[in-house]
């Protein structure tokens, strides 16, 4: 049985750099879904359980700090990794959003493949403890 993909949920109301991060996480073997607005990305994280959140702060609808709160206060997704992607770049926007559960503050302009390596490196399995240490 072939190995199935990560999924990735990107939501963000710019459709240019959804276009470029879906192309960027696609040439590295993920499965892109996404949303333009909060409230369809958080029924996508729903429903669509994806392996982690690409998640931009100012977006219609429902900002991306109540869709991060709505998800890391419920026990069936508090697992679920969120990596903020925002314009702002305050230390407050940083401290709120990290308080709020995020796993990763990113702020805008980025570099897609950094981004990218990021993201494979929270979805890898850590290392086994060796038991002869």
């Amino acid at each position: 049985m072939p190995e199935s993909r990560p999924r990735i949920l990107i939501v963000d109301d710019e459709p240019d750099l959804l276009s470029v991060l879906r192309f960027g996480l696609e040439a590295d073997g993920f499965e892109v879904i996404e949303a333009s607005d909060g409230e369809r990305g958080l029924d996508l994280a729903r429903t669509e359980r994806p392996d982690l959140l690409v998640l931009d702060l100012m977006l219609p609808r429902m900002d991306g700090y109540k869709v991060c709160r709505a998800l890391k206060f419920d026990e069936r997704y508090r697992q679920l990794p969120i990596f903020i992607l925002s314009a702002r770049t305050g230390e407050t926007d940083r401290r709120l959003a990290m308080d709020l559960g995020a796993d990763d503050f990113i702020t805008k302009p980025y570099e897609v493949k950094d981004l990218v390596a990021r993201i494979r490196a929270r979805l890898q399995p850590a290392p086994a403890k060796n038991a002869a240490a």
